[in-house]
């Protein structure tokens, strides 16, 4: 990865970014394809394995050995989907879908009268939130997908003061 320092990336904040490690993965990031093809020949030179079953990239053809790589429309990575048009509305449906699972299994608690409703609003923004909101930071958000998150932060809400939707 040291051979990787003086290649073409991508400028985030004045740095040229052209790879992106967590633990034992590592994202290549190239403005074109070409700037790509250099970086994945260099890290397969470098590479004692090649193991390329984990080896995603969008719509290019990209080669290792001659040999093309599969193409993958969306994959998750970190705990995040992944798509290949960058657009986050997979990943936020599945976000809001966890959050009202969880909140069911918690239904016990953040409905019960006997605790007081700034306690439930805080179990909620400590257990639920969390769930509904991880990566939000780099999300793309529209109109339509706001108007999303609202209603489901109004459903919580709903449901813990038991109110109806008519």
């Amino acid at each position: 990865m040291q051979n990787l320092e003086n290649c073409p990336g991508i400028k985030v904040g004045g740095y040229n970014v052209n790879n992106i490690k967590y633990a034992d993965d590592t994202v290549l990031v190239a403005e074109n394809k070409d700037d790509l093809q250099k970086l994945l020949n260099i890290v397969e030179e470098e590479s004692s394995d090649g193991n390329q079953s984990e080896t995603r990239t969008s719509k290019c053809d990209i080669f290792i050995n001659d040999a093309i790589l599969k193409q993958q429309d969306k994959f998750k990575y970190l705990g995040t989907i992944i798509t290949s048009d960058g657009r986050n509305n997979n990943e936020i449906a599945a976000r809001i879908a966890q959050a009202k699972t969880n909140f069911q299994k918690m239904r016990a608690v953040l409905t019960n009268k006997h605790i007081s409703i700034q306690t439930r609003k805080r179990v909620l923004r400590c257990y639920i939130e969390p769930i509904l909101l991880y990566g939000c930071e780099a999300w793309t958000i529209s109109k339509q997908i706001e108007a999303k998150l609202e209603a489901t932060e109004l459903w919580f809400l709903r449901r813990m003061l038991r109110i109806f939707w008519t």
